[in-house]
């Protein structure tokens, strides 16, 4: 058996019979995949040592330990089941508690110090502190790559007039003190003295900290047994050997801690951030990456960011909005509608077979007048001009992060620098030859086995897509059958009831199909949500990703794909595909050959598509927002009540924090998922929608401060991560940007009317079609309208008696399309009008997307991602760098040389030579 065979790892194996074994270790035994220092070897059979235990103090603000010096970097919490445990739990506890202090047994051997300390609220959980050392600090900050400053930035700040105004939507800088910036380099042990700081106590960032006793939690072996070692804290999670760990808040979100040198930055926070008050102050970006870390400062700054540029988009579509409803009163279309002597004249076609009645066409007046708001020529400026703001915005967002990437430290954040996950290395049984290095490194998987797995991810993912469109089909039927009955029922319903009378002239079949089909759908979408969540998780669980980015990278496209299929779907179904293949009353389309397919409104479907689109992104943002609020809170209280203590009691700083909500294992998944679903909804279907940007606009300013409270008051604090980018879902925007473009512009050709009302404008209403010569809209509603000879119904679609009875002397009625009179020779085949208004569609369509996407390259181009000014700043880094690692190397020479050239001094004649 070869060596790499008989070094196996192991993470998720219950093998042990035994009761108690004590927790042997030996150097030559234990051999990591990353170089994890270790300061201390026990000979073989030597007990693990036990962790101290002691008695609180009796100081709630406190940060350290007992002695009053050493600081708590991150908190274990495990429960002692030894109490009134039966013979079988007995037996689970020996081995959770054999693990558990082989575990921490490891943990002190990587230079990690450890005391324990009893619930003073519950005496069954026990909270075991951590407090790395500065020696050990500088190991793993070596290892992680941590860069820290070696000089101040002396290149000046640019300033301007603009600076002035701006200053008054920020942070006052007397509360939260402006940051100095500095330039910084990577840690060099060898090179302490080089670095600027020279304080140990402040010379790592507590972040800094609990990150590096994070990344010894997850590689300190919980079980050795020969070359057999079991490792990664996730497990000892799940198997309930410890209940969480996490690192400290600083202090109680609405007191200030009383301990001296405390920043009290989460008090800072609560009032200068999360508070209400400062929804129109930008946010302390730099606190809230030095409080919680690059990956939490990374997200609220590209939403911070997309919500200013939100404003832009919010004002012009609300611009938009205004003009449409000024204009609906006017518009020639609505007036022709409404008007008792051309409106109210045309009889239209029933829209179901035998149990739908004739219809006025001057009944859809209000809905016509709803139409206007949004079919109008603001709406076609309104969607190209939110092709280039998407643009602008992916752009500047691109040249805001490359300076944050720059500020907080992460520009050389690299995919090396990442360190493999512990689920990962616990499974590398399998060796290969690095293409790059050339060496044998091990992999969980053979190049077999990873194909199996992604194909096997690849099915599941497809079946659930399948799912969602049958769904919708679902929803389909739903319309097609339910049309039905309101179109029967509705308006008897309604005449029956005095008290709805006044409802009448707003709420018909469609509109009732639709809203009540809108809800249905919004229902499915999020019960299917919750349910492919999981199942996502497990695909890539499955998939087994290297690292953490690679891990989130994979589920984020996952889930995207989803969720793009589950909110999207229904909305794409009534933007392009309802009402198209509807044929006409003689010969209609049947569903599954039993329902017909449903038709349009007289004035086209973008009224119901701006239903679908307010309820579902309404919906949504509501939802999301209790669940965001309510839960934790509801959580937090009933925990709270459940472990009340005595008034006089004192609860330690690390069990205030154990009350609160854990963060959960995405952290920010979610809130990105949710902002770029809406971010969708703003772009794909804006032409639809203007007034969705300002609905996003005040769903952001509502969202940041909700996810600012939260994480500030509600939630333990998160283990600090880096972050170079917002990963994944960068790609996923430009591609939603690049999708806009082509949807906003078949929306307008293909959903609105304005492309047949250009083509009768400039080619119908005059001579020869017409009897005028100037240009005119007058005429276009009959001109939309096609005419059957009710005579010509089939069995299966003529209406029924009652209804013929009803309107005794109809001989021909209208339906909604380009069709030829029953008097023609190709009666009912699509007319010239057809013709030229898809011609007219295509061109528009074909011009408008080139037009644009031309201008968003253009666009692209010109805007550099890297800002000229941060380019300097970074050459002048390395500069820096680079000098002070030649000083550091002539000191280390000369140190090197002294002897030998104070002996060659001895040996020369000349003693002054200088050598």
């Amino acid at each position: 058996m070869s060596e790499a065979e008989e070094d196996i790892n192991e993470l998720d194996s219950e093998t042990e019979n035994g009761d108690v074994e004590m927790c042997l270790m030996s150097e030559s035994e234990v051999a990591y995949s990353e170089q994890v220092p270790t300061y201390k070897t026990r000979p073989d059979g030597e007990a693990a040592p036990k962790v101290k235990q002691v008695d609180f103090n009796g100081n709630a603000d406190s940060l350290f330990f007992n002695d009053g010096m050493r600081r708590i970097d991150l908190v274990l919490v495990y429960e002692d089941e030894s109490k009134n445990a039966s013979e079988k739990k007995g037996s689970i506890y020996k081995r959770k508690q054999r693990k558990r202090e082989c575990f921490e047994g490891s943990l002190m051997d990587f230079g990690v110090e450890l005391e324990s300390t009893q619930s003073v609220i519950d005496e069954k959980l026990f909270y075991v502190k951590l407090h790395m050392p500065f020696d050990t600090l500088c190991s793993y900050a070596e290892v992680l790559h941590i860069r820290l400053p070696i000089a101040l930035n002396d290149l000046a700040p640019q300033s301007s007039g603009y600076n002035c105004f701006t200053k008054h939507f920020y942070p006052d800088e007397d509360v939260i003190a402006k940051e100095t910036k500095y330039f910084t380099a990577a840690f060099k042990k060898n090179q302490l003295d080089r670095f600027h700081e020279k304080d140990r106590d402040k010379f790592f960032t507590p972040a800094m900290r609990s990150r590096m006793a994070y990344y010894v939690l997850n590689r300190a072996p919980y079980d050795v047994k020969g070359n057999v070692r079991k490792y990664g804290f996730s497990k000892l999670l799940n198997g309930g050997v410890y209940k969480d760990a996490y690192p400290l808040h600083d202090c109680r979100f609405n007191v200030k801690s009383e301990e001296p040198g405390c920043p009290n930055e989460r008090f800072l926070l609560y009032n200068e951030w999360a508070n209400p008050k400062s929804f129109y102050k930008m946010q302390p970006l730099n606190l809230i990456r030095k409080y919680f870390g690059e990956k939490i400062g990374i997200y609220f700054a590209w939403l911070g960011f997309y919500t200013v540029m939100l404003t832009l988009a919010a004002a012009v579509g609300l611009g938009c909005f205004i003009y449409g409803f000024k204009t609906r009163e006017s518009s020639t279309w609505s007036k022709e509608v409404c008007d008792p002597l051309i409106g109210g004249q045309i009889v239209m076609c029933p829209q179901c077979d035998q149990d739908c009645p004739y219809w006025r066409l001057n009944i859809t007046c209000e809905s016509s007048k709803r139409l206007c708001v949004f079919d109008n020529y603001g709406t076609l400026v309104f969607a190209v001009f939110m092709s280039v703001w998407v643009t602008l915005f992916l752009e500047f967002w691109k040249r805001y992060q490359a300076v944050l990437e720059h500020d907080w430290d992460t520009v050389e954040f690299l995919q090396q620098e990442e360190q493999p996950r512990p689920e990962y290395e616990a499974r590398c049984v399998h060796e290969r030859i690095n293409p790059i290095t050339k060496s044998i490194e091990k992999v969980p998987h053979t190049a077999c086995g990873k194909c199996m797995r992604v194909s096997c991810g690849i099915s599941t993912v497809l079946f659930w897509v399948l799912l969602i469109i049958a769904s919708v089909v679902g929803v389909i039927v739903y319309r097609l059958a339910m049309f039905l009955v309101f179109s029967t029922r509705l308006r008897s319903d309604l005449e029956k009831h005095k008290e709805l009378e006044p409802f009448k002239e707003y709420v018909t079949p469609q509109m009732a199909t639709s809203i009540t089909a809108s809800i249905i759908s919004f229902i499915i979408i999020m019960i299917l949500n919750n349910v492919y969540e999981k199942v996502a998780i497990w695909i890539t669980d499955f998939e087994l990703p290297r690292t953490k980015t690679e891990y989130e990278n994979s589920l984020t496209l996952k889930m995207f794909l989803f969720q793009f299929v589950n909110y999207y779907s229904s909305c794409f179904y009534i933007a392009f595909f309802k009402g198209k293949l509807v044929g006409y009353p003689g010969k209609p389309v049947y569903w599954f050959g039993e329902f017909r397919n449903e038709e349009c409104d007289p004035g086209g479907c973008l009224t119901e598509l701006t239903t679908q689109l307010s309820i579902v992104m309404t919906g949504k943002a509501v939802l999301n927002n209790i669940q965001e609020v309510i839960l934790p809170w509801l959580k937090n209280l009933i925990f709270r009540r459940c472990t009340q203590v005595g008034s006089e009691k004192a609860i330690p700083r690390w069990e205030q924090d154990y009350q609160l909500q854990p963060i959960g294992k995405l952290g920010l998944f979610y809130e990105y998922l949710e902002m770029v679903i809406q971010f969708g909804f703003v772009t794909l279907f804006v032409a639809s929608f203007p007034l969705a940007p300002l609905l996003a606009l005040i769903n952001n300013l509502c969202e940041i401060r909700v996810d600012a409270w939260k994480i500030t008051t509600q939630f333990r604090r998160i283990v600090p991560e880096k972050a170079q980018d917002i990963g994944a879902w960068q790609p996923i925007l430009q591609g939603v940007a690049i999708l806009a473009v082509a949807t906003n512009a078949a929306i307008i050709a293909f959903t609105s009317d304005m492309i047949p009302r250009l083509v009768y404008y400039w080619a119908f209403s005059v001579n020869p079609y017409t009897g005028g010569s100037n240009h005119t809209m007058a005429g276009f509603i009959n001109s939309s309208l096609s005419v059957f000879y009710v005579e010509d119904f089939k069995n299966k679609s003529r209406p029924n008696d009652d209804i013929s009875q009803q309107w005794p002397n109809i001989t021909t009625c209208r339906y909604r399309d380009f069709r030829n009179p029953p008097s023609h020779h190709n009666q009912y085949e699509f007319s010239i009008y057809y013709w030229h208004v898809i011609a007219a569609k295509l061109s528009f369509m074909i011009v408008v997307e080139h037009i644009v996407y031309f201008t968003k390259f253009i666009l692209s181009y010109i805007i550099p991602d890297v800002p000229e000014a941060l380019k300097e700043q970074i050459k002048r880094e390395r500069y820096l760098t680079q000098k002070n690692l030649h000083e550091t190397n002539i000191e280390k020479f000369k140190e090197l040389m002294k002897p030998v050239t104070e002996k060659l001094h001895n040996q020369v004649e000349e003693p002054d030579l200088m050598l």
